[in-house]
């Protein structure tokens, strides 16, 4: 059966389950007496994590991340919970609103609170973010329900997050995409993404100064390995509502170099080749926040305290270092690129920068960012560090004893080298400045013997890096009551150099045990992981026919072989599911190991197919009038190969577009989970089927449509638009502006737009929008219009438009006004929309 008949192994299977950490023992504890007996007590149930770590405090104070003297009062802020922050969205329609709302009615009430016998400060904005778009609050979970008013805030904050408006995110996680220095034409890839709260502010940037019914021509790929990560960075970004976003699940060290080979036909188009858009996959910008031991993030983790390891920074260096590389091969020239992590050990920062400094040499630059943001108070990063293992220090890979070489690895020392002529080391000269095994690294539970403190020779001297490591990013939580972050900054100034391949340790040992003869030299390079013909390298450069980024890395493929070839074969058949070599043309993809994925058979997930129904898409057009100048062709997108019974259909920028097409053409490289914008969605109601069109404009879809459509949209009044938000559906001789009822009965059955009416705006046909017109989408039924939009943002959208009328001259219109109808009437029409209705009403009355 080969494993298929097998199910999948579950917890039962186990004779001991997994311990779960947060659930304790419910069963009653005894405690004997001095006279023999035994009192039962109850459980006391959870207590708080335990903030202290005396392994934790000896690593970082011999490291010197804080000064001897600030020591106590660091430790005591992280001991201490993280303050909350938020960001508001700076591309959302109300973004303006909701800034006000919170510097003139927020801030006020919730210092008037906190001056109420309160020490800590309400809220306030982050000062280095730009135009107050960020904001802190220092009130925890228990003070928000503690009255009223921070109650209020506190539904305040949960609603403008699950509608889009909003994004809660710790304060230092905000940082890294500033020093990126996003613009609205740029490629962006997120390496690491989820859960997507960068993801999604550097969408914000993307979408800077972009008009009304237009896309901005730049784009984001979201990645991240985890299939259920990518479910959260789905949920995550979708608020945003965004036609420029791909969503991709891979191994980010193994990010695909989406490219078109020479062998590939041309693409014709009546008869003519057409040149394509985009040859290869490369990046303006990488983000390369990357996955780490988490020890900056203990004021919101505190189970953090209990787990903490010196091995866990130790294993992720090396997987560290081939994700960064990953990322500068597919950055372009003159591209910028963000290495960050959420952790203060400096073998995970420090010690990963200066290894990539070492290996890109003159191609790449650190940059000094000191000068931007300069209300961020933030620290130089380290020129010295040493590496424990084993419970012992080492100040540089001299000290590492043969048996911990496979875990301890000369790049997480300062100056990186490996000193082949040590007295403690018999090593392998190939390890020189370039070993890379990522390893294990948590050699603490390793079965090798400990070393023998005594029988060690004392360190001499200590190890300090001459590369610009100052350049470099700390931010302490004490300075600035934060979590803690690193943060560097690179520039790419060349295409990276070609090194000399080296053999594998497996092929090393191999050939020890043999004896086999001496190495033959065999005449090929290898560029970022990319074997080349070593003729084909000229002065250390790449060819013009070879690509830095072609291929996955090599470096994994060594750690890989040194393993269970079988257990690796296992891996490879579930994570690429490949094609053979095309026997006729003879050709790979790029020209290097990995072979052509088979189109669109990622397994578990549905494939991305352009939508070409041309009678579907003409009887969109011709129904909702939209603009012929509207881009449709070849933008329009499915997950569903049957175009007949397509569901849903989503709309993809020119800059998405181009990928898609690319990575058709290229096999189908990438695994996208999500792409586009849901434009479109079909009817299935009875009603739906008696309608010219079937498909419906969805709410994501309806702002970039807004601009185009001619036919099927309204102009209400104040008074109207908020009825139909507050009883979602009204009969046409019911609405308080007769006109505006007549209009409606005249529209053909099916889907429509309502527009607010402003009172300094004369009646149009169709009405004519900016970008503060506000909208919604609705239904024309045989009697009434219908809202089609869920209750969270009917209920927020009152709350911004009595805003915006009492800031303005219509206070009047504020004034709850009853139908012409009683509303006995009304709940005999729709008995759930009155009760919806009244909940809303209710809500809003303050």
């Amino acid at each position: 059966m080969g494993g298929r008949g097998r199910s999948r192994t579950q917890r039962k299977h186990f004779r001991n389950g997994r311990e779960n950490v947060w659930k304790r023992s419910k069963s009653d504890s005894s405690t004997p007496q001095d006279d023999g007996t035994t009192t039962t007590t109850r459980d006391p149930g959870w207590q708080p994590f335990a903030t202290q770590n005396p392994a934790f405090d000896d690593y970082y104070k011999e490291q010197g991340i804080v000064s001897a003297e600030e020591w106590d009062v660091f430790v005591d802020v992280i001991r201490k919970p993280l303050p909350a922050a938020f960001r508001i969205n700076s591309s959302s329609q109300f973004s303006g609103d909701i800034r006000s709302q919170l510097e003139n009615d927020f801030v006020k009430s919730l210092q008037a609170e906190a001056a109420d016998g309160s020490e800590v400060e309400g809220l306030k904005p982050l000062p280095w973010y730009p135009e107050n778009f960020a904001w802190q609050s220092n009130f925890s979970r228990m003070q928000l329900r503690k009255n009223q008013t921070l109650e209020r805030f506190h539904k305040f904050l949960k609603q403008e997050n699950e509608i889009g408006n909003i994004t809660r995110q710790e304060a230092v996680s905000m940082v890294p995409p500033l020093f990126l220095d996003v613009r609205p034409d740029h490629f962006v890839l997120d390496m690491c993404a989820a859960p997507g709260s960068k993801t999604f502010q550097l969408l914000e940037m993307i979408y800077q100064s972009t008009e009304p019914g237009s896309l901005p021509s730049g784009m984001v790929i979201a990645n991240d390995v985890d299939v259920q990560r990518c479910n959260l960075l789905i949920h995550q970004t979708k608020r945003m509502c965004t036609a420029n976003l791909l969503v991709t699940n891979h191994e980010a060290q193994h990010f695909p170099s989406c490219h078109l080979h020479k062998n590939c036909a041309d693409d014709f188009e009546n008869g003519v080749a057409m040149e394509p858009s985009i040859n290869q996959l490369l990046f303006d910008r990488v983000l390369c926040d990357v996955p780490c031991s988490g020890d900056g993030t203990l004021r919101k983790a505190p189970d953090i305290w209990r787990k903490w390891s010196v091995g866990m920074g130790n294993g992720l260096h090396g997987l560290q270092v081939q994700i960064a590389m990953r990322g500068l091969s597919l950055l372009k020239v003159d591209g910028r690129m963000v290495y960050s992590t959420c952790s203060m050990n400096p073998v995970e920062n420090e010690a990963v920068v200066a290894e990539i400094l070492r290996r890109c040499g003159g191609s790449v630059e650190l940059l000094d960012v000191s000068s931007e943001l300069p209300q961020l108070v933030r620290r130089p990063g380290l020129k010295k560090w040493k590496v424990r293992d084993k419970g012992t220090w080492l100040s540089s890979f001299k000290d590492v004893p043969n048996y911990c070489t496979a875990g301890i690895t000369p790049s997480m020392f300062p100056s990186g080298k490996s000193y082949i002529d040590g007295p403690n080391n018999d090593l392998d000269p190939v390890l020189e400045e370039r070993h890379d095994n990522g390893g294990d690294g948590n050699s603490a539970n390793g079965s090798e013997p400990e070393k023998d403190p005594e029988s060690l020779a004392d360190v001499l001297d200590e190890e300090f890096s001459t590369l610009p490591l100052e350049r470099c990013m700390r931010i302490v939580p004490h300075d600035q009551n934060t979590g803690a972050f690193f943060i560097a900054v690179f520039h790419k100034l060349s295409p990276l150099p070609a090194i000399q391949k080296k053999p594998s340790s497996r092929h090393r040992q191999l050939k020890a045990n043999t004896n086999s003869c001496p190495d033959i030299v065999v005449e090929k390079e290898n560029i970022n992981g990319v074997e080349i013909d070593s003729e084909d390298v000229t002065d250390g450069k790449l060819p013009e026919t070879a690509s830095e980024a072609d291929l996955l890395g090599n470096e994994l493929e060594e750690v890989a072989s040194d393993t269970d070839a079988t257990k690796m074969s296992e891996e490879n058949e579930l994570e690429d599911i490949q094609d053979p070599f095309d026997k006729e043309a003879g050709s790979k993809v790029g020209g290097g190991k990995r072979k052509l994925q088979i189109q669109g058979k990622w397994r578990g997930v549905d494939p991305v197919v352009f939508f070409t129904n041309n009678a579907i898409v003409d009887s969109i057009k011709a129904f909702y009038g939209i603009d012929e100048s509207f881009p449709f062709t070849g933008h329009l997108v499915t997950r569903n190969s049957d175009t007949d019974h397509v569901k849903r259909i989503y709309y993809v920028s020119k800059s998405v577009k181009d990928i898609l097409e690319l990575n058709s053409k290229g096999g189908q490289q990438l695994k996208i989970t999500s792409v586009g914008l849901k434009m479109f969605e079909r009817q299935s109601s009875k009603e739906g089927a008696l309608t010219q069109c079937a498909f419906r404009i969805s709410s994501e879809g309806l702002p970039l449509l807004l601009p185009r459509i001619t036919k099927q949209i309204l102009e209400a009044s104040p008074i109207d638009f908020k009825h139909l938000l507050q009883y979602k559906t009204i009969k046409f001789a019911d609405f308080v502006d007769a006109k505006f009822g007549e209009k409606a009965s005249q529209l053909m059955l099916g889907c429509c737009v309502v527009v607010l009416r402003k009172d300094d705006r004369s009646l149009s046909d169709p009405p004519q929008v900016d970008g503060s017109t506000i909208a919604i989408g609705c239904w024309r039924g045989r009697t009434n219009i219908s809202v089609m939009v869920t209750a969270i943002e009917c209920l927020e959208m009152l709350e911004r438009l009595s805003v915006r009328l009492e800031t303005g001259n219509g206070s009047e219109m504020l004034e709850t006004k009853l139908y012409s109808v009683e509303p006995e009437e009304l709940k005999t029409n729709n008995a759930e929309t009155i009760e919806d209705a009244e909940i809303i009403e209710l809500a809003t009355v303050s």
